[in-house]
């Protein structure tokens, strides 16, 4: 029997806030007035990343696969966020970790964090 496999994970955007679902049946999930980062991650091979972070770290890795826009256009609401810089930071060819937006009240200093 052939059929679609499974996703690895479902991403909802709302005016409140955007929530991943995981197969495995975690959640993530962060309102947008929580948001203070968006960090852009890139590797080879690989889809590219959006996290958004709070204020102690914790956030929402969002799978640029996962976008429509919708998520595009809620970024927008945060204060001076830059949707080209966003997308050049998508289309990078280096492999690494970009911060295209911080809060303009952000934390004293948000965690270095690793992907898989």
């Amino acid at each position: 029997m052939h059929g679609n496999a499974m996703p690895d994970s479902y991403v909802y955007v709302t005016e409140e806030g955007v929530t991943r679902h995981y197969a495995d049946g975690s959640v993530e999930a962060l309102a947008w007035e929580d948001v203070v980062e968006v960090r852009v991650v890139t590797e080879s091979g690989e889809d590219v990343l959006y996290i958004l972070l709070d204020r102690d770290g914790e956030g929402c890795v969002v799978p640029r696969s996962a976008t429509d826009a919708t998520f595009l256009a809620r970024l927008r609401y945060l204060p001076d966020f830059d949707l080209d810089r966003l997308n050049l930071a998508a289309e990078s060819a280096h492999d690494g970790v970009v911060v295209v937006w911080r809060s303009p009240d952000p934390p004293s200093a948000l965690p270095d964090l690793e992907y898989d």
